[in-house]
């Protein structure tokens, strides 16, 4: 357990006592506090701090009489709990082995600056002050060290062509982005393959997806949506997950035939 980017023990037993006096499951109070069964399940062993309205919510509903509050107050500090990004970019940070299938742009962690500039800026609702555009960019930039990192992790992205093609930025910043692609991708420890428009079968129609082998050698999947994103732990989804990435790889170019399509897109650009 690693205090700083994990949870709370006590906090979790806290809730799996008061969750289990109410007689309610973890799916129905993840229904409530909008989490998976998955993520409840992680909070309650300490893996993962809650975030959101998960106390303010789960104290009135598991009625808890103000406990759950006041110990997460005590455990995570008045007002501390952390944003759904920062649990994620722990893991990543220190990931044994990371997967990305990404659907609609490059992944953050292969962006250039001009690009992740592009697409942070693209999020017009609410619109971002210049100084917190700024720090997201630097934030996203800093994710690239993974590729220099000792023990190199094991790491693998499957990008639909769309994104190659998608020219946010600009046709400079997405030919810069698809040259940088290229060089990651040489790296011994890196393979990216591009899942080509002609495909008349998909694994992948549900949406992108990120796997992760942690630091312990346990697999994890972390799936993004509009209003966040969450962590699957559990059989039979995150087997699932784990299926669909390996078909995936399978149905996509393989690397070198990604190398050379990336190479055409630029050349046009």
């Amino acid at each position: 357990m690693h205090s700083g980017d994990r949870g709370s023990e006590t906090f979790g037993a806290l809730l799996r006592f008061f969750r289990e006096r109410a007689g309610m499951t973890q799916e129905a109070l993840g229904k409530h506090v909008g989490y998976s069964k998955s993520q409840v399940a992680m909070v309650e062993r300490g893996e993962r701090s809650p975030k959101g309205q998960l106390v303010e919510i789960a104290d009135q509903v598991l009625g808890a009489q103000g406990a759950l509050a006041v110990l997460a107050e005590k455990e995570f500090g008045k007002g501390g709990l952390r944003p759904w990004t920062e649990d994620y970019l722990a893991e990543e940070k220190k990931a044994a082995a990371l997967h990305v299938y990404q659907t609609h742009l490059i992944p953050g962690s292969l962006q250039t600056e001009a690009y992740a500039r592009a697409v942070i800026t693209c999020n017009c609702y609410p619109t971002l002050e210049d100084k917190e555009i700024e720090k997201q960019v630097t934030t996203r930039l800093q994710r690239q060290q993974l590729f220099a990192r000792k023990p190199p992790p094991n790491v693998s992205y499957v990008l639909e062509e769309s994104t190659l093609t998608r020219p946010l930025g600009g046709p400079a910043a997405l030919k810069e982005q698809l040259h940088h692609i290229l060089a990651i991708g040489q790296l011994r420890h890196v393979e990216i393959q591009v899942m080509p428009h002609d495909r008349q079968v998909h694994a992948g129609l549900n949406g992108s997806m990120i796997l992760l082998e942690t630091e312990e050698r346990r697999q994890l999947a972390y799936v993004e949506g509009h209003r966040g994103g969450y962590f699957v732990s559990e059989q039979p989804d995150l087997g699932d997950l784990l299926g669909k990435y390996g078909t995936l790889r399978a149905q996509a170019l393989n690397p070198e035939e990604s190398a050379t399509l990336i190479e055409e897109v630029a050349g046009k650009l």
